[in-house]
């Protein structure tokens, strides 16, 4: 589940770490070598990790040596400029000096000899070819130097018997390296071993494998095999790899030429985005769309590239790749799942029309075919859509039918998507007790499946019902749980998200240092993820600290500026909350005025549902301070008709306490009032709303 709560690049980041980690780790114990060989055939995802370790060995007893071809090097400038000043000595491989060529020789035969000063003066410095060379000698009378590698290799392969000379052409088939089980298999000989090409020094033990002593021997082998044996064998290792290695089994069909190539690199492409290789998993898609001339397997392979894209964060290019697979299909039951990834990608580049355009069309077909999975995805996309458009009833409509139709299809995943979607919209009416049961049974369902990235993204708003529930030291529990969470797996909406769910709480709870600590890293995140409807909620938060610790000059000023942001980003999300604020704080009656009126009338217009709390609170304390007992008790009203269809611990106190201390203030000092005053104050004592309790306590001073 933390796995998969995390991002791609977080994921690849952590595999780094967790390998720098080892090095320091045993180089402690002493000192090592770490030798990687043929880089030029790394895929950018090694070289980041190369990357990675050649930054780590700086400060550790460790040397890091990699080999490279010089056609074909990767360390360019870019990788270079990656290690951060780690030092880097390049060693150009020169051919052997005479004298070393003869050191080397020396050890095979007399060098005096006519026929070794030929191999020596053939191989002009280069040691594997001289070795080859002197091995060849050995194994026979030379009456002639071979005149390259290619040509030697096939002289030495063409001296072994039968069998031999099968296998090593069979081995090089499957690769530099090779397990002897998959080498009987192909031979169709399982009492085979490799004795004879050890002997040979064609090929060497490697762990449980056996490993070609050199990649140009291998090459030099498989070149000696006509394009029908290569065909063919490549068709018998596929058939051999494909219960064990879909990748494999889609590589040795290519090799094969087999039209059924690129459905295997559909297949084995999919297997490997299940396990998050999304970098394996892109090249697989890529190499199958070359392939492919089906179109349906073609259509099939662009959506799954571009949900590939998607999820390694290439928004541009996955939409481009969904385009393709709408043209390329060809019927509308093939296009469903391309308008979803296409409106997906558009509701996070902000073009929601367009989005709920494509979804109107997926939903027609999906709805006529019964695809249940899609309508689910669909319905839970448009309800996401509904949510920023202000569209509260729609929202929850559309998320109760995905939740439907992912019961019908059996998709776990699918309801636990749609519950966190139907919370949210009971989060936006003011429902928050039944947003809580959603939020629960949506993490739940997230914890006993594994779906990591939905239980982190919902966990945050879990604490926030349970704020508005007045259970706050658990609600404050949970935020902070969600912040370490979205932290660990680097998930940055998640993390800002629960950074102010934290506020709620610690306020009331006076707990003024969680929220300076908080609020620096929540403006961080703000900048980082360009998220400026935010700003305005972290500055209220931020000034409602600095109005309760008596800073109320610099509380103005917060709150001036929040107000200038939602002008320009929109004030249906948090403006009311933030102009309720604005007049429970200042001293200026005409600025106050003006705050009160233009939060109602946002309110009659339409917002989400916090802000009626928070307006209404604001303005009922802002009444009160000012005696004006009649406005509170309106205020008070007005929250209590908000919340009727579901009453909440949270509004419900701040109705009673407003009520009690508008009776007071009339006069009332009669038991009654009395006595509601002290069970109002108990309430606020026990559920940890501190930041009521002095005006509580005073009335009661007073009585």
């Amino acid at each position: 589940a933390l796995y998969d709560a995390m991002d791609n690049t977080t994921r690849n980041q952590g595999k780094q770490t967790a390998v720098t980690h080892l090095v320091r780790h045993v180089s402690a114990k002493g000192p090592i070598l770490i030798t990687v060989e043929d880089i030029h055939w790394a895929a950018p995802l090694t070289l980041a990790h190369l990357a990675s370790i050649a930054s780590t060995v700086v400060d550790c007893p460790a040397v890091l040596v990699m080999t490279s071809r010089v056609e074909g090097d990767p360390l360019d400038q870019a990788w270079r400029a990656s290690l951060r000043g780690s030092p880097l000595t390049t060693m150009d491989l020169q051919p052997l000096r005479a004298d070393e060529a003869e050191t080397l020789a020396g050890g095979f035969a007399e060098t005096r000899s006519r026929l070794v000063r030929d191999c020596i003066d053939r191989a002009e410095g280069n040691p594997l070819f001289l070795e080859q060379l002197l091995r060849n000698a050995e194994e026979g009378a030379m009456t002639e130097v071979p005149g390259s590698i290619q040509s030697l290799v096939l002289a030495r392969m063409d001296r072994l018997e039968p069998q031999d000379k099968q296998a090593l052409q069979v081995a090089s088939v499957i690769g530099q390296r090779f397990a002897v089980d998959t080498l009987r298999a192909l031979l169709d000989d399982m009492t085979y071993d490799c004795k004879s090409l050890v002997a040979h020094y064609l090929v060497r033990p490697e762990g449980g494998d056996y490993l070609f002593a050199h990649a140009l021997i291998q090459e030099g082998v498989y070149s000696s095999l006509l394009q029908a044996q290569k065909r063919a064998l490549h068709r018998r290792a596929a058939n051999w790899f494909g219960d064990q290695d879909l990748a494999l089994y889609a590589e040795h069909l290519d090799r094969a030429e087999d039209a059924a190539a690129p459905r295997a690199y559909l297949d084995a492409a999919r297997a490997q985005a299940a396990v998050y290789h999304y970098e394996r998993a892109l090249n697989l898609a890529k190499r199958g769309l070359a392939l492919a001339e089906d179109a349906s397997y073609r259509c099939a392979l662009s959506r799954l590239y571009g949900e590939l894209l998607h999820d390694t964060g290439d928004i541009p290019a996955s939409k481009e790749a969904y385009q393709d697979a709408l043209r390329l299909a060809e019927s509308d039951v093939e296009r469903v799942p391309a308008w979803v990834g296409l409106a997906d990608g558009m509701r996070l580049t902000d073009s929601y029309e367009e989005a709920l355009e494509a979804l109107d069309r997926a939903d027609a077909v999906a709805s006529e075919n019964g695809l249940n999975l899609d309508l689910s995805r669909i319905c839970h996309l448009r309800g996401n859509l509904y949510f920023p458009l202000g569209n509260m009833e729609g929202c929850l409509e559309q998320h109760a039918r995905a939740l439907e139709y992912a019961k019908m299809a059996g998709s776990a995943e699918s309801e636990a998507h749609a519950l966190g979607g139907l919370a949210d919209a009971e989060y936006a009416r003011g429902r928050m007790r039944t947003a809580n049961g959603h939020y629960q049974r949506c993490i739940a369902l997230s914890r006993g499946h594994g779906f990591g990235r939905i239980e982190v993204a919902n966990l945050s708003m879990l604490g926030l019902t349970r704020y508005y529930l007045c259970e706050l030291p658990g609600a404050l529990d949970d935020n902070l749980s969600a912040v370490a969470a979205a932290t660990r797996v680097n998930h940055q909406r998640a993390e800002l998200i629960s950074l102010l769910c934290v506020h709620y709480p610690a306020i009331e709870l006076g707990d003024f240092s969680i929220i300076e600590e908080s609020m620096e890293r929540a403006a961080d995140l703000v900048k980082l993820l360009g998220a400026k409807r935010f700003e305005p909620d972290c500055l209220n938060f931020l000034a409602r600290c600095r109005a309760a610790q008596g800073r109320r000059e610099e509380a103005l000023d917060l709150l001036r500026k929040a107000v200038e942001i939602l002008r320009e980003t929109g004030m249906t999300y948090c403006g009311p909350r933030v102009l309720g604020q604005l007049a429970l704080t200042t001293v200026d009656p005409q600025e106050r005025e003006r705050a009160i009126e233009e939060g109602e009338a946002i309110l009659r217009s339409g917002a989400v549902a916090h802000n009626h709390f928070w307006f209404y609170r604001d303005a009922m304390e802002a009444a009160l301070n000012l005696g004006d007992w009649s406005t509170a008790d309106s205020y008070a009203q007005a929250l209590e008709d908000f919340t009727r269809d579901e009453p909440l611990s949270w509004t419900d106190f701040f109705i009673a306490r407003t009520r009690a201390l508008t009776a007071f203030g009339r006069g009332g000092r009669d038991p009654a009032t009395i006595n509601e005053l002290r069970r109002v104050r108990d309430e606020a004592e026990r559920v940890g709303l501190r930041t009521t309790l002095p005006a509580l306590d005073d009335a009661l001073k007073a009585a």
